[in-house]
């Protein structure tokens, strides 16, 4: 029998990362899982901010970014899944996401990771790379990467008069 009782949902606010999370809630819940949900806010580079005098603005940008991530992480995760789940809410920044997301895992004993994928190929994965894809392939634990949209395992229950129609026939 796998014991699981911490379960990491990396986010990108995507809708590959809502899949995700109903993943990681299902999870939680069927193995009386804690559920962590990290965003990472990567480091603004000086020089993709501008030139002349702008470099002075950067703290204050990242700082902002920060602050906006933070702000839809708290609206991310519902308070049904803090008292559900003990959820809690994890901010990483001035990393790469897919090294935050397996540092995470490795110092707060994850036993499982759910992240969304977006599905590129050809040249926009070559270009933009996977974060999906580096996070299996370093993890120190398993993962389960989830795609938009995602297959449905999970079908809403029948109404009690359509079982009976069902059955009837």
């Amino acid at each position: 029998m796998l014991r699981i009782k911490n379960i990491l949902v990396a986010t990108d606010f995507s809708e590959c990362s809502d899949s995700a999370l109903a993943y990681g809630r299902a999870l939680s819940l069927r193995f009386g899982a804690r559920l962590h949900v990290l965003h990472t806010v990567e480091i603004v580079p000086p020089d993709v901010v501008g030139m002349g005098g702008f470099v002075s603005a950067v703290p204050q940008l990242q700082a902002d970014l920060e602050k906006g991530a933070r702000e839809q992480l708290e609206q991310f995760v519902t308070a049904e899944d803090r008292r559900s789940f003990a959820a809690v809410t994890v901010l990483k920044s001035g990393e790469t996401p897919a090294h935050a997301i397996t540092e995470y895992a490795g110092e707060s004993e994850i036993d499982l990771i759910v992240i969304g994928t977006h599905g590129r190929r050809g040249l926009s994965h070559i270009v933009m790379g996977s974060v999906a894809e580096k996070v299996v392939r370093t993890a120190p634990c398993p993962v389960l990467t989830v795609r938009n949209p995602e297959r449905e395992f999970v079908t809403p229950a029948p109404k009690a008069s359509g079982a009976a129609e069902k059955g009837r026939r």
